[in-house]
């Protein structure tokens, strides 16, 4: 039974890796930081990951039981890439623990907040909390509403994939740069 599980989990927990590496490598995108003003810092970066990692998340809770074991895989693969990378950068091990337990904090505060947003379809709400998040040391408010846009637009294409596609990792995030302000 043990060795049933482990290998009936093992195309899931692919899939949240291949999903975790998708998020990672948008999250990445120069044009976020270059053209729209986030912080190129540590905590941009997380931002952007938990953005984009909430967005599918998000979409996945839409997609009823067959998905909890791949939110949670992603949600997992997540947290620990934020573990090792603060490893890589000199954290402490006993400091570790909190700081990541302080991020996963931060990710369901914004989380509940880019969520309700979204789900109104209330892009004030949505610009605010972009803005109070990701640009806390202040922002242009083209570019807030520039990567509010392209938040409203990921949410909306993740919506437009079956059930079937999300579960098996096949989604996919709209090219940042067509939200260029002038």
């Amino acid at each position: 039974m043990f060795f049933r599980r482990f290998f009936a989990s093992a195309p899931e927990a692919k899939v949240a890796r291949e999903v975790y590496s998708l998020i990672v490598a948008k999250a990445r995108q120069p044009f976020f930081y270059a053209k729209l003003g986030v912080p190129d810092t540590v905590d941009g970066r997380f931002d952007m990951i938990a953005l984009h990692a909430i967005l599918v998340i998000g979409r996945l809770a839409k997609a009823g039981a067959p998905a909890r074991g791949l939110s949670q895989r992603l949600f997992d693969a997540m947290f620990a890439d934020m573990d090792r990378s603060l490893r890589e950068m000199g954290v402490g091990d006993l400091s570790v623990g909190k700081k990541v337990r302080t991020m996963a904090e931060v990710f369901y505060g914004r989380a509940k907040a880019y969520g309700e947003a979204i789900s109104r379809n209330d892009m004030a709400a949505l610009e605010r909390a972009l803005a109070r998040n990701i640009f806390p040391d202040g922002f242009e408010a083209a570019s807030v509403s520039a990567l509010a846009a392209y938040v409203n637009a990921a949410a909306r294409l993740l919506a437009e994939r079956t059930d079937k596609e999300i579960v098996a990792g096949e989604l996919s995030f709209p090219e940042p740069e067509s939200f260029a302000t002038p």
